[in-house]
């Protein structure tokens, strides 16, 4: 390699080369801003979370009473003891502990499900309190 090419090649290399950047230092005051901050936002995003985790929870649990209703209605339809059947198959359909209620007019029957959450989810809990799921499904009755 010529003493030329060579000399090009020294100053393109020297050309594209960035400086360091030299090191960051807080100014005076600002060493513990960052630890102040987070103190400040963690309990609203703890709470965030917590409220988050009980919607999700509401809304599992007023869909398995409604699934319970509409079970549980079904079953009455087609049964002779309509209230023995609804209560049967309702239970069935959660794991939840729910209260079943039927009533019968002779040409429909209404399945009432009710459930009460006592959300013991911690700190949102005792903000909203217990939550009552309840739903009602009302099917045509058919001859068994």
């Amino acid at each position: 390699m010529s003493s030329s090419k060579r000399l090009r090649h020294q100053d393109r290399a020297t050309r594209f080369r960035t400086p360091a950047a030299p090191a960051a230092s807080a100014p005076a005051g600002e060493n513990g801003q960052a630890s102040v901050e987070f103190a400040l936002a963690l309990p609203i995003i703890v709470v965030l979370t917590l409220g988050l985790v009980v919607i999700g929870v509401a809304v599992r649990n007023e869909l398995a009473v409604e699934l319970a209703a509409r079970e549980g209605a079904r079953a009455a339809a087609v049964a002779l003891d309509a209230s023995g059947a609804a209560t049967t198959a309702a239970t069935r359909a959660t794991t939840l502990p729910i209260d079943v209620s039927t009533n019968s007019n002779g040409d429909t029957v209404s399945v009432t499900v009710t459930y009460t959450d006592p959300v013991n989810v911690a700190i949102i809990g005792r903000l909203i309190g217990p939550l009552t799921h309840s739903a009602t499904a009302t099917m045509a009755v058919e001859p068994p």
